[in-house]
């Protein structure tokens, strides 16, 4: 879908206005609002659609092509803009530079974003946690454990605000002061569940709390398989704390892998139910994790290059683990080749130190050696 220029900002604002229209609307769907604004110019065009042109998308029926032909009837958009401009909610569309880039990936890319907080680019480098809402002991403080230290080493921390895993990875990341981002399965102006409206106003103080609904849409059993995706799609891994072999976690798991995201998960007893879910995880691929190296180093090297919270441009989560030693011999590497001799002279570090450093980045896959004399960064 594009924005078109119409009339500078007033046609921004009509097109913003209609795109919102189209996502409140009853049994509209995200893959159907998708297959539709693929199909019409913008989605003002959609609105003014006569109904042979509606019948022609995919997944549009009449009852559907009525709704939208009606729409004014069931959206009152300026209403909604009020209560955003009234309660400090953002509404981010698609086309925004502060728009999500991972959300590009998947097939439905929710066209519109309810935000409360602020979305940074260093939030690229992000890791959802999820799991039960009945976690046990062991599963709470390992929650927190991974939160605290993820947000600790500067990457943003995507979770779900459900209770018990969800809200024990969104303290950690709090506690250690970084940032992280609550993904919501109803509007913003209906936080579920409604003791955590606390937890929520410090995660929007501290990073994002989002959602693809309307304000006060409650929620109900499909809106949480359906912000699942957007968990996913968020993190550059997915760990998988505590799961039952039946369990959201488990799909938003499943989700990630589709969309060729690391999934990690903490291995259990074989006794409990709540580790069954992981346990089979790992059975079945996904990489076991037991610290926060681990998942460090199960990030990289990764399609792009994203800014870390120093502002430095990182490729790989084991990057993070860097003393100032080997980051200062790592920046002096480039992609195409740089000879050893250069690295030697760039950093000012005696020779036997930078060979045996970049032996380490070299176990750590950050670069590898092209000859004796010359060395890359992967």
């Amino acid at each position: 879908m594009s924005v078109e220029p119409a009339a500078g900002k007033a046609g921004e604002q009509l097109e913003l206005e209609s795109v919102l229209t189209l996502s409140m609307l009853p049994g509209l769907g995200p893959r159907t609002l998708t297959a539709l604004l693929d199909c019409f110019p913008t989605a003002s065009a959609v609105l003014s659609a006569d109904e042979s042109k509606l019948a022609s998308v995919h997944g549009v029926g009449m009852k559907l092509i009525q709704t939208i032909r009606t729409a004014a009837h069931h959206v009152d958009i300026q209403a909604v803009i009020r209560w955003c401009r009234e309660n400090g909610v953002a509404m981010v569309a698609a086309e925004q530079d502060s728009y999500p880039r991972p959300l590009y990936d998947l097939v439905d890319t929710p066209p519109v974003l309810f935000v409360r907080g602020d979305l940074l680019a260093r939030d690229e480098l992000a890791v959802s946690i999820v799991g039960t809402r009945h976690g046990s002991v062991y599963g709470l403080k390992q929650a927190e454990r991974f939160g605290y230290s993820l947000a600790k080493a500067g990457v943003t921390v995507v979770s779900g605000l459900a209770r018990g895993i969800d809200s024990a990875a969104h303290r950690g990341a709090l506690d250690a002061g970084g940032r992280t981002i609550a993904v919501l399965g109803s509007g913003l102006g209906q936080i579920y569940p409604s003791e955590h409206k606390g937890l929520a106003s410090e995660i929007a103080a501290m990073g994002a709390v989002i959602s693809e609904y309307a304000p006060h849409c409650k929620p109900h059993a499909g809106t949480f398989p359906q912000r699942n995706r957007l968990i996913a799609a968020l993190g550059v891994a997915t760990l998988v704390v505590e799961a039952p072999d039946r369990s959201g976690a488990l799909i938003t798991a499943r989700l990630a892998c589709e969309m060729n995201r690391d999934v990690l998960a903490l291995p259990g007893p074989v006794t409990s139910r709540t580790s069954r879910g992981c346990n089979q995880l790992i059975r079945d691929g996904a990489i076991l994790i037991q610290s926060v190296e681990d998942v460090l180093e199960s990030l990289g090297p990764m399609v792009g290059s994203v800014e870390a919270e120093s502002g430095q441009s990182i490729r790989s989560g084991s990057e993070l683990l860097l003393n100032e030693v080997e980051r200062q011999i790592l920046d002096a590497i480039d992609e195409t080749g740089t000879p050893i001799d250069t690295v030697i002279n760039q950093t000012r570090l005696p020779a036997h130190r930078v060979v045996a450093t970049i032996s380490v980045l070299e176990m750590r896959s950050l670069v590898r050696r092209l000859s004796g004399q010359y060395v890359s960064r992967v």
